[in-house]
Parts: structure tokens; C-alpha cells; sequence
């Protein structure tokens, strides 16, 4: 139901007063909060104390849009109460008259009287009264508010505030909103008084505020309306203003952690100010807000959340509970953050700064593994150890690769293709050494294979091979292989990036696109290039009508072998390989056909003195290293150097072991072995070989290679 007063205040107010003089006077003196206030009787017609001047009881919803006034008001057993904009709840100046902080009078000097907080001294001609003592329960309060008289009942008197209890412990209100006023202040002394000769004399101080007690569950207080319990101000001739009166919200139902929500709603003003003093009289000190304890991670008379930052892990109302988070557990790049219910324990919640950061340290996904193995020193060691395992694996798994392959499974490999092909007598087994005695020329790709200087064949034909190629189609084919054999931009632009932030990655994305460099080239022999270079008219008939193509494989290498038949007895055969580092590429010319010539030896000799490129760069992932291809290889087998830095030095035990057992084992045969650096380039790159030389030919015949130089002690220069 609804109930509406207000009709007619006039005839309220009257009745109002007469009823407070009847029930005020017995407890004006006592401390005891009567019972009814806590505990009241299920019948609303029975009073065990008779407390109440007005009560207001079973109604379900209350809207107040009138006046309601009397010294003790309490409203019972109401599910909400509303105070419109033009209501007015009030118990303002209904209370004691004197009352237990009574303000005192001193030779015209009138005190304030003190309840929630002490009254203000009173000050006349010179004399000071002390203002009325403080008295009541914060937290608990149930008292009226104290006034003040004087000497005589001519004098006058003031009176302190009422008492306005709304709902109980067991009856608790709902909702409680005020849109306009509830009040219980103390009364002012607001006229002079005069002596018989006509003089002024001192006047009274303030009456102390009464008493708002108020158990609800949700309080709304709208903007512009007020809820107060301020002491009244003091007379003008020294009088003290009163003291505050008292404002408790007994919270009936206060949420934890994720259940909770605002118990309050505040726009409006809350007031328990002291009243003013005047000439010379002081103001009554500020009276009591308070509220009901509020649990772990709430703060305040209205259990708001706790600060962000700070944590409260004991129950209680003050703001200094709520303490500092500690910041030793706080992430560098982290920021402590809301928590509904507030934060009740030490470890207070935070997130990271960025969404790159991960929980709980905020570290990066690289710090992170870091850490995980006990911070950057022993994560850098730990590293460091993997690395140099891995490289000691993948060069032992590099040489057992290489030196497992062979040209025989390579053959055999090929076995499997789809297609029939023609298989000469150069590839059967057994026919190796008649290839090696067929060789006629090997011309090396000059430059380093890297992606500032890729590999390029040198345009002149050598002599060796002038009979056998057409050296204007030569040329052509020469600008087409440098053509296929350079890199693109892009693929340099990833290295030098991958050289900055991973260097390993580098390195692999370097032989990879040189892998599919070899491919690539294999790919253009096999499938574009029409073998116009070579004089054979037939040989480029037989290749466009029967595709004769035989590849073989090496470790991290191509050998592309490409047969081309002559017109006549004479057949020549191309070679491309390379070495299996992928850092050398050479040419081989071949004499090939099936039957034993007489005259093929003289020929054969044309192939010295022949020059053997070492492939590597002498560094330790591609040292110096013969390749074993059965083109005289065998002789040295592999020579390493690990420092890229000590070419000299390394290389000398090499040419000590030459000159001391190589040679002169080789010298019965009319073979001879030197080192010397080949292949120069504009830039200054150059590669490191042997020149194998039979018979008896001298050095200063020679004009394609340069020698390594030695001065007159034999020592290289």
C-alpha cells in the first residue's frame, strides 16, 4: 500500500508538539537506547517503553510529499520510504531543553551544547563558559540532542534535535530515497537579550543535533536534498554554537567480492556540522557520520571498494584500513586495476601495461624463456652450449653426408624415372676411369655464390674447348646461365635483415636459395636451353626428339650431365656441377663415343695442366675441401682450415707436405701439384686450388692461373 501525509501541516504540527513535551522529558537523561527502537513489538499498538511521539507502522511503500514532525519518529515494518522534493521528515529543534550535554551559562556568557560533537564556549565581557559535553555511541547512537537554558524562565531556552529512527535490526527498509529533506537539527538563539536598565546582556548558545538512525539496505540521496543533524548557531552577544547531532546507517545486507553493489547513491548533501558562534563565541564542533562495519575490501560510511592500489583484509569502516598493495610484487610493466568487492588481501590484482606482455611477470615471450631458466646469464650459457652442440652435430652430419654419397646411387636413383632414356657408356658402372681419361677441360663459375656477387662464367671460351663449341652461341649461353645463376633483390634484403637478428636462420636461408639456385640452373639445362652452343647439329636433334637427361646428385649439390653426339666418330659431352657447399660451380668437357680411338690420347693431354678449385671460403661451416669427383681429387683427398683468418699459416703445413711427400711420390709418374689462387673477381674475391701438371712443363709457361708466389727461403709471400 501507499500512504500519503502532508494534507493539512498545520494541524499536524500542533498536535506533533503537544505529544513531544509527554515523551521527551524521561529521556533526556539516560544513555539506555530504548528497546522499542531495536526490537519493536509485532503490534504497532503496543509500546513497551512509550518512546515514540510518532510511529508510522506496516505501511509498504511511503511516499512523503507533505510534512512529517515529532521529537521521535519511527517508522516500522515498511518495505520503502520516499521523500518527495516538497517533503520534509523532521524532528528539527523537538529534543531536550536541557538534556545530558546541556550548555552552560556564565554571567552572559551562553555555551553551546554538545551531543555527536562538544558545543561551543561562550564568550561575554570578558567570560567564558565551557560548551556541553559530548556523549552518545557513534556507532550505535539513540539519543536526543541537549539545549540550553538560562537563569530565569523570563530568559528564555533552546532546545536541541529529535530522533528519527526508520526501519529496525529486524525489520530492515528496503530502499530509502530522499528527494527532499529529512532533518533533526538543534535550535538557534537567534535574539539579544535585555537587562532592566535597557542595556544588552550576553544570550544562550545552540542547541546540539539530534539523532538520524537509519537500518536500510540502499540509501538514494538526490541531487539538491539533504539529510542533516547540524547544532544550532549561538545568540549574537557571544553566544557558542551547538554540536553536531548524530547520522548512522545500519547497512542490512552489504555484497562481498563479486555480489557486491553500492549500497548508496549520494547527490545530495549529508550534514553534521556544528552551529555557529557569535562575538567571540566559538562554533560547535561537527557531529557523526557513521556506518555499519563494512567487510573485507570495503571502506567508508557507504562500503565503497577500497582504492585502487590498496587492500583491507579486517573488517571495519575507516579509510586508514585500507592499505597500500605492496610494490615489490608488482610487475615492472604492470598497473594494479579494479576488482569488484575490493581487494582483501596482500596480493593485490594487476595487468601488464600492453597486450604483448605476458602474466603473470609481464615479461616478453623472450624473457619469459629467459627467466624460466634462471635469468639472462644463465640462459646465455645455456644457449651458448646448445649452439656449439648443434654446430659440432651438423658439421659431423654435414662430412657423413658428403662423404656417404656417391655417383653410383645418384645413377640408380634416376633408374626410377617414368620415362625411358638412353644411358651412354660414361655412366655405366665401371666407366669411371675412362671418364676421368676423357676429360678435356673443366671451366670454373667465378665469384663466391653470395647474393651480392652471385656466380658468372667468364665469355671467352679458353682454347681447350674452341673446337667445340660455336663461340658466338657460346656467348649467348653464357649471358643466359648468368642470367638464371643471379639472386633477386628480396632474397638478399632477407639475409641482411636475418643477419641482424638471427644469424643461424641466415646462414640456412643463404644455402637454401643457393639450393634452389642449382635448381634452378638444372632446371634451364634440362628444359629451356636447346644446346645451341655445341657444334653438333645431331647432338641437339637427338635432345629435342628424345630428351636425353641424366642427373645426379650430390649432398647440397647438382651435377647436371647433358650428352650431346657429334656427326662424326668424335662425341662431346657438357658437365655442370658444383661442389657440395654450393660455394664453387664448374664446366666439364668431355670426349665421349663408344669406340677406343688411337689418336684419343693426344687429345686427352690438352686437358693439362689442370686447375682444381678448393670449394669452401676456409671458414668453419665451409672449410677448404677438395670434392672427390674421381677428376684427380684422389691425390689430396680433403684439406680443412678452420680460420678464416689464418689462411697463410694453415695453408703451409699443406705446402710442406707437398714438397716434402706429395711431389716427390708424384714425380714418378710426371705429376706435379702446386697451390696458387685463381678466379679473381673486381671486388677482390679470389679462389684457393692446386694446378696438377704432368710431364715435363715448367710454371713460367703457365698464364692463366696465378701461382701462390715464394720468395728465395721457399716461404709463402
Amino acid at each position: 500500500m501507499e500512504l500519503r501525509l502532508g494534507q493539512d501541516p498545520y494541524f499536524r504540527l500542533h498536535w506533533m508538539m503537544t505529544l513531544a513535551e509527554m515523551v521527551t522529558n524521561s529521556l533526556c537523561e539516560s544513555q539506555t537506547c530504548p528497546i522499542d527502537l531495536i526490537t519493536p513489538p509485532d503490534d504497532c499498538h503496543v509500546n513497551y517503553t512509550l518512546s515514540f511521539s510518532l510511529q508510522i507502522c506496516r505501511v509498504e511503500d511511503l511516499l512523503v510529499d507533505g510534512v512529517i514532525k515529532g521529537s521521535i519518529v519511527h517508522i516500522h515494518r515498511a518495505r520503502t520510504v520516499t521523500i518527495d522534493a516538497n517533503g520534509l521528515l523532521t524532528a528539527s529543534e523537538l529534543g531536550c531543553s536541557t538534556g545530558i550535554g546541556r550548555g552552560n551559562y556564565l554571567n552572559g556568557a551562553g555555551s553551546g551544547a554538545g551531543h555527536g560533537g562538544r558545543g561551543g564556549s561562550g564568550y561575554f565581557n570578558g567570560r567564558i563558559s565551557s560548551g556541553g559535553y559530548r556523549y552518545g555511541n557513534a556507532d550505535f547512537p539513540c539519543e536526543l540532542g541537549s539545549g540550553t537554558e538560562g537563569p530565569t524562565q523570563s530568559f528564555g531556552h533552546v532546545v536541541g534535535g529529535g530522533m528519527i529512527v526508520i526501519g529496525s535490526t529486524q525489520w530492515p527498509l528496503l530502499r530509502l530515497s530522499i528527494y527532499g529533506s529529512l532533518r533533526a537539527d538543534g535550535q538557534s538563539f537567534g535574539q539579544a537579550t535585555i537587562n532592566g536598565n535597557g542595556s544588552l546582556i550576553g544570550g544562550l548558545g545552540g542547541g546540539s543535533g539530534g539523532t538520524v538512525l537509519l537500518f536500510l539496505q540502499e540509501l538514494m540521496l538526490a541531487e539538491n536534498s539533504s539529510l542533516s543533524t547540524n547544532g544550532g548557531n549561538g545568540g549574537p552577544r557571544g553566544g557558542g554554537g551547538g554540536g553536531g547531532g548524530r547520522v548512522h546507517f545500519h547497512w542490512s545486507k552489504i555484497g562481498i567480492e563479486d555480489e557486491y553493489v553500492p549500497v548508496a547513491t549520494i547527490s545530495g548533501f549529508i550534514n553534521s556540522s556544528g552551529g555557529a558562534g557569535h562575538n567571540g563565541g566559538l562554533y560547535g564542533n561537527e557531529g557523526t557520520v557513521t556506518g555499519k562495519k563494512c567487510p573485507k575490501g570495503l571502506y567508508g560510511t557507504f562500503c565503497r571498494e577500497c582504492p585502487i592500489g590498496t587492500y583491507k583484509d579486517v573488517d571495519g569502516s575507516d579509510e586508514e584500513l585500507c592499505i597500500p598493495c605492496p610494490l615489490e610484487l608488482l610487475p615492472n610493466r604492470a598497473n594494479f586495476i579494479h576488482v569488484r568487492g575490493g581487494v582483501c588481501q596482500p596480493s593485490c590484482p594487476y595487468k601488464c601495461i600492453s597486450d604483448k606482455y605476458r602474466m603473470p611477470n609481464c615479461y616478453t615471450p623472450l624473457e619469459e624463456l629467459m627467466y624460466t631458466f634462471g635469468g639472462p646469464w644463465p640462459f646465455a650459457l645455456l644457449l651458448s652450449g646448445i649452439l656449439v652442440l648443434l654446430a659440432v652435430l651438423l658439421s659431423t652430419l654435414r662430412i657423413k653426408l658428403v662423404d656417404s654419397s656417391s655417383y653410383v646411387a645418384n645413377i640408380e636413383h634416376q633408374s626410377s624415372h617414368r620415362f625411358p632414356y638412353l644411358l651412354s657408356l660414361s655412366e655405366v658402372r665401371g666407366t669411371r676411369v675412362e671418364e676421368t681419361q676423357s676429360h678435356v677441360y673443366r671451366m670454373y663459375f667465378m665469384g663466391p655464390n653470395i647474393f651480392r656477387e652471385p656466380w658468372n662464367l667468364p665469355y671467352s671460351p679458353p682454347d681447350t674447348i674452341i673446337e667445340i663449341v660455336y663461340e658466338d652461341a657460346f656467348n649467348r649461353f653464357i649471358d643466359e646461365i648468368n642470367s638464371v645463376a643471379a639472386y633477386d633483390w628480396w632474397e638478399g634484403s632477407v639475409h641482411s635483415i636475418l643477419s641482424m637478428v638471427a644469424y643461424p636462420c641466415a646462414w640456412s636461408w643463404k644455402q637454401w636459395r643457393r639450393r634452389k639456385k642449382v635448381h634452378r640452373l638444372q632446371e634451364y639445362v634440362k628444359s629451356e636451353y636447346d644446346h645451341s652452343c655445341l657444334r653438333s647439329c645431331r647432338s641437339r636433334a637427338l635432345y629435342k626428339g628424345m630428351k636425353v637427361l641424366v642427373l645426379t646428385f650430390f649432398p647440397f649439390g647438382v651435377i647436371l650431365f647433358l650428352e650431346c653426339y657429334a656427326l662424326s666418330a668424335k662425341n662431346y659431352l657438357l658437365n655442370v656441377g658444383a661442389t657440395p657447399d654450393l660455394m664453387v660451380a664448374y664446366i666439364d668437357f668431355f670426349l665421349g663415343g663408344d669406340e677406343k680411338r688411337v689418336d684419343m690420347v693426344s687429345i686427352i693431354q690438352k686437358r693439362f695442366p689442370m686447375c682444381i678449385l678448393f670449394g669452401g671460403d676456409g671458414s668453419y661451416m665451409s672449410p677448404y675441401n677438395l670434392h672427390s669427383d674421381t677428376l684427380l681429387t684422389n691425390l689430396l683427398g680433403q684439406l680443412r682450415t678452420v680460420r678464416h683468418g689464418s689462411i697463410r699459416s694453415a695453408l703451409v703445413p699443406v705446402m710442406d707436405w707437398m714438397a716434402s711427400h706429395g711431389n716427390p711420390q708424384l714425380e714418378f709418374h710426371g705429376v706435379k701439384i702446386e697451390l696458387g689462387w685463381f678466379q679473381a673477381t673486381a671486388s677482390g674475391y679470389y679462389q684457393l686450388g692446386i694446378l696438377v701438371v704432368v710431364g715435363d712443363y715448367t710454371f713460367n709457361n703457365l698464364h692463366q692461373p696465378n701461382l701462390l708466389d715464394r720468395s728465395n727461403d721457399g716461404s709463402p709471400r
